[in-house]
This record gives C-alpha cells, sequence and structure tokens, in this order.
C-alpha cells in the first residue's frame, strides 16, 4: 500500500467527522449557545480567566495535548501491521477521542473552567470527586514517566542529540525573557528568532561532536538522563510560566505543525511503499515491542493518538478559563483532537516506511531481536550515515526518527542531510515530550498542593517557597524513580492503561451530563466509546499484571495498576448509580438560564 494513499484517507475521514459528527454533538446534543457567557468573560481576572482569540486558543490547547503519546504509542503499535493501527486512529478519533475532548470541555466551561474532579463532585458526588483526584495525580505520574523514558531512551549515548534537545531550554527562556522585558508582545520577532536558534542548535549539535571534550560533556548514559530529565521537571515547575513554559509552547506550536506539515509534503512527494505488513505474524502476540495481542494492547498503545485521558487535564484546566464563545467549542475541543490524529497517522506511516527487521531492531533489545531471526536491511548504512548507533533503542522516538530523516532524505536535493534531518526528529519528538513534562509537571505540584493544604493550609498559599519546593520534589521524584528504575515495556503499557481509563471516566461522566441536561437519548455517543474502552482497559490492566509485572517481579507497578483500575471503578460506579437515579426523574425544571433540565446543579 502507498503511503500517499493513507494520508488522504486521514484527511477525508477527519474532514467529514469535523463537519457532520462534531457539528451534530456540539449542536444537538450539548447544546452549546453563542449567547451564553463562558467563564473568561464571566469570571476575568487577566490572569487565569481571559477571553483569548480562537485561533490563538486552538495553538495553545494543541501544543498542550499533543505530547508524545501520538507520536510513540502507532510507531510502537506497528509491531502488529499498519492496518490495525490505522483503523483505530480513523475510528477511534473520530467517534471516541474528539468527543472526549469535546464534551469534557464543554463540562468545564458550564463549571466555571473547574476541573475534571470538581465536575464529578458537582455531577456525580461529592465522594466520587474526591476519588477522581487521587486518581488524576496518580495518572499523572504514570503519564510523565512513560514519556521521559522514551525520551531518554532516544538521547542516551548520543552527543548531538542530547546537546540539541538541551539547547532548546536556553532557547526559550532567552524568548521568555525577551517578551517579558524586551519586547513585550512581540510574538511574532520572538518565534522567528526562536524557530532560527531551533535549526542553529541542529547544526550546533554536529559542530560538537568533532570537538570530544564538549561530545564527552553531553555524552550522557542512561542512568544520567534519568536524572537529568526529573531535575528539568522541578525546575519548570517552579519557574514563572512566562520564562520557560509558555516560550516553550510558542517553539513547539510552530515546530509540532509545522514539521508535521512538511512530513506530509514529503510524503506526497517521495509517495513511500509501507514496507509493514497490514498484518503481521504478532497479531495474536508473541511481538518482541508490546507484550501482548492486539486485542486490547493496541486500545493501551496508541493512547493519545486516538483517544487519551491525559487531554481531559487540560480540557479542565487552562482552555476552559479562555475561551471566548460556546460556538469555538467545535474548533478548539473537536478540531484540536483531529489534528493530532493526523500526527498519529504521520507517525504510523514513518514507521511503516521502514523495512520491518530494521524496525524492530531499533524497537527491541538486541537478545529479543536475535531470536526473531530477521537480518537488518538498512540499518547498519543509516547508523553510519547519521551518525549514531541505532540498534536496541526501543521506545518509538528512534526509528520514528529514521523513517522521517528517511522520507526527507528522499527528496533528491536533500539526501545528504540525512544526519541533520535524523536530529532534527529527535529535536522534534523531544519537544513534543518536554512539552507535556512542563505542563504535567506544574499541573500535577498544584493538585499535590492541594490535597497536602486540606490538612497543612499553608501548602495552599500557592507563592509560599517552601510548600512549592517540597511538592514539586515529591511529585517529581515519584515519577522520576519509575523513568531511573524501568522500562519502557513496563512503563509504557501502564501509561496507556492508567491514561485510557482516565479518557473512559471522563466519557462516562460527561454521559451523566448530558443526561442530566435531558439529553438521555444521545448519551449512547459517550456512553458507548466509554464503557468499551473501559472493558477492554481493565482487559489489559489485567493482562498486563499477570503477564508482564508479576513475572518480573514489578510489584510496585502491580500495585499502581491495581490502586488506579480500582480508583477508576469506585468513579465508574459512583457514576452508574448516579444514571441510575437521573433516569427515574420524570419532570424536567428550569435551571438558572431557563434551560429544561432534569435536575439543577452549582456551576
Amino acid at each position: 500500500m502507498n503511503a500517499l494513499t493513507l494520508v488522504f484517507a486521514a484527511l477525508c475521514v477527519f474532514a467529514i467527522g469535523y463537519r457532520f459528527y462534531g457539528l451534530f454533538i456540539a449542536k444537538h446534543v450539548l447544546g452549546v449557545k453563542e449567547t451564553r457567557l463562558t467563564p473568561a468573560i464571566k469570571m476575568a481576572d487577566g490572569v487565569d480567566y481571559v477571553e483569548t482569540n480562537k485561533y490563538v486558543l486552538f495553538g495553545h490547547h494543541f501544543a498542550a495535548i499533543a505530547a508524545a503519546g501520538p507520536l510513540l504509542g502507532p510507531v510502537l503499535a506497528a509491531q502488529f501491521g499498519y492496518l490495525p493501527g490505522a483503523l483505530w486512529i480513523l475510528v477511534g478519533c473520530v467517534m471516541a477521542g474528539a468527543v472526549h475532548d469535546l464534551v469534557v470541555l464543554f463540562a468545564s466551561v458550564r463549571h466555571k473552567g473547574q476541573s475534571l474532579a470538581y465536575i464529578a463532585t458537582q455531577e456525580v458526588d461529592k465522594f466520587t470527586g474526591g476519588v477522581a483526584s487521587f486518581a488524576v495525580l496518580f495518572i499523572l505520574i504514570l503519564t510523565l514517566a512513560g514519556l521521559s523514558i522514551a525520551c531518554v531512551n532516544a538521547m542516551h549515548d548520543s552527543a548531538w542529540a542530547t546537546f540539541t534537545v538541551f539547547a532548546t531550554i536556553p532557547i526559550a527562556i532567552f524568548m521568555g525573557l525577551y517578551l517579558q522585558y524586551l519586547r513585550p508582545g512581540d510574538v511574532k520577532g520572538a518565534s522567528i528568532m526562536g524557530v532560527g536558534l531551533l535549526a542553529l542548535a541542529v547544526v550546533g549539535g554536529h559542530w560538537i561532536t568533532e570537538i570530544p571534550t564538549i561530545a564527552n560533556i553531553f555524552t550522557l548514559s542512561k542512568p544520567a538522563l534519568s536524572l537529568a530529565v526529573p531535575i528539568y521537571g522541578v525546575a519548570a515547575s517552579i519557574l514563572p510560566v512566562w520564562l520557560l513554559l509558555c516560550p516553550r509552547d510558542y517553539l513547539s506550536t510552530y515546530l509540532k505543525i509545522g514539521t508535521v506539515a512538511m512530513l506530509a509534503i514529503g510524503i506526497f512527494w517521495v509517495r513511500p511503499d509501507l514496507q509493514m505488513e497490514a498484518i503481521t505474524k504478532f497479531f495474536s502476540g508473541g511481538g518482541p515491542i508490546i507484550p501482548g495481542p492486539v486485542f486490547p494492547f493496541l486500545f493501551i498503545t496508541i493512547a493519545c493518538g486516538a483517544i487519551s485521558g491525559f487531554h481531559a487535564i487540560i480540557a479542565t484546566g487552562t482552555t476552559p478559563k479562555m475561551l471566548d464563545s460556546e460556538r469555538n467549542l467545535l474548533f478548539v475541543g473537536y478540531g484540536a483532537m483531529l489534528t493530532e490524529g493526523f500526527v498519529a497517522i504521520m507517525a504510523l506511516i514513518a514507521a511503516c516506511t521502514m523495512v520491518p527487521a530494521d524496525y524492530f531492531a531499533i524497537n527491541s533489545a538486541p537478545a529479543v531481536f536475535e531470536k526473531l531471526g530477521m537480518a537488518t536491511v538498512h540499518l547498519d548504512s543509516i547508523s553510519v550515515a547519521v551518525g549514531e548507533k541505532l540498534h536496541g533503542r526501543p521506545g518509538g522516538a528512534v526509528s520514528l526518527a529514521v523513517g522521517m530523516a528517511q522520507i526527507f532524505a528522499a527528496i533528491p536535493i536533500m539526501k545528504s542531510l540525512v544526519a541533520y534531518w535524523y536530529h532534527f526528529a529527535i529535536m522534534f519528538e523531544a519537544v513534543f515530550i518536554l512539552t507535556a513534562i512542563d505542563a504535567g509537571t506544574r499541573v500535577g505540584r498544584f493538585f499535590l498542593q492541594e490535597m497536602i493544604g486540606s490538612f497543612a493550609p499553608k501548602f495552599n498559599e500557592k507563592r509560599w517557597w517552601p510548600g512549592v519546593v517540597i511538592t514539586s520534589l515529591l511529585f517529581t521524584g515519584s515519577w522520576g524513580y519509575l523513568v531511573y528504575t524501568g522500562d519502557i515495556s513496563t512503563i509504557w503499557p501502564l501509561f496507556g492503561m492508567s491514561n485510557q481509563l482516565l479518557a473512559s471516566v471522563g466519557l462516562i461522566i460527561g454521559t451523566v451530563m448530558i443526561i442530566r441536561l435531558g439529553k438521555a437519548k444521545y448519551a449512547w455517543i459517550t456512553a458507548v466509546p466509554g464503557v468499551g474502552l473501559a472493558g477492554i482497559t481493565m482487559w489489559a490492566g489485567y493482562l498486563s499484571i499477570m503477564n508482564n509485572f508479576l513475572p518480573k517481579k514489578l510489584y510496585l507497578l502491580s500495585s499502581m495498576a491495581v490502586i488506579v483500575m480500582t480508583l477508576m471503578l469506585i468513579v465508574m460506579v459512583g457514576a452508574f448509580r448516579r444514571v441510575m437515579k437521573l433516569l427515574k426523574v420524570q419532570k424536567t425544571v428550569p435551571d438558572q438560564y431557563g434551560e429544561p433540565v432534569l435536575e439543577v446543579v452549582p456551576e
């Protein structure tokens, strides 16, 4: 199959889904109203609640939700062949992922821009909301561990890659200082300088490899990088948002959308064939990358590319506080998820255009690959061309970079630049990941401060530095420990399981709200994907514990998996009881806006 066919299929499916299914949900199911003021207007404070242009908000929202998941998940799932992954991304994104993001964002807008746990408190009950807050904290820890370990696997023992990625930090800080003090508001100028400096960082990475003394400084081992990334997380959670977080958003938005657009153009120009089979012999299990069969492991491997619970944290965080009109819920919520689905399709294509033996050699440990009885084809020559050891670098990041570099290098005038394209792709992936680490660690610190603040009120003071530092160290240390001690084969399934369970909970809580609003006949739109995903993910969690974690004596990971599954089950049971109660209501009552609902709840 030609890759171009899959690109066109994805564009058509996503366009039709947005125009018809998404619009139907926004207009008829949720009943969005342009005349109803959003929290950004009603509660404007110039700090958190700020009315924002829809295109600017789309960029912010996309930058926040699009972490490593849509890049790495599809690459790892290529083990099963290109067909299962492509079908799940296309169908899952339109029918589940984008629906989840739209409905959860709508719920937060209708609840003063508050968190998913708060929404659960209002729509279900206080106990369920309290349990949900603990579940979100656990899932954040697992999410950041899964994303970070993929970044570490791509960068360790590579001076060029490490230098290029590390260089993005002072570049972001420079942009922050420029916008804060030198030229406030000059986003265009800062962005142009930032993109130019990123290009220089890629070239500079090659220069430093020719200076052994400097190269040795940036040639970090896997354990060293496993410590460096959490240290960065602590700094990102403490520093002012204008100094690092916001500038990285600017950089990542341009880099993410620009690179995906270039990759699409490259595929159109080169028109590569998909080398991976439609369905491989590992469809039923026994693969070297994913420890199980396509059902149910496909659905926790391709996490963010089709549906992601992490999005619920963003859709109930900064985004609802910045939405200028309910009319733009569809564009920001549904549209950004479809864009992420297209990123996932691009990642799947890049992986599947590689020779299968080369793909498996990168994503498997050498001893495991040897048992497959495969012989690499281009991998040795590619390793020489990019100046890196590519064998045995699991996690998806390296194979994606190789696939992207091969597509770009196939364009005649770029053939000699394969090494630069490879390291540009590594930087591109790392910026995706570091953006999530920035935002995720900060959100986790806020959660932890609030939880400790319930019995130690001083921690509720956001500017009390001892509390900020202590909670930052505690939260970052928890996911940093998993990064230091784990590997991609154990951490990624745990991340995928917890992430998908949170997504199912978001859909189920959305179902409760839809029923309360008197739209029970449309409840299947969120209930079917929510309940279905919950069942599949619970099954995958059970298999991961019994067949992956316990045989390896990973008792901590087993315990965390059980805790997350238990917390989510409690939330689901609470939601089910609430639905049964609402379905018994016979008459509607007007809410504070005069709209008929089954029951009025506080915003």
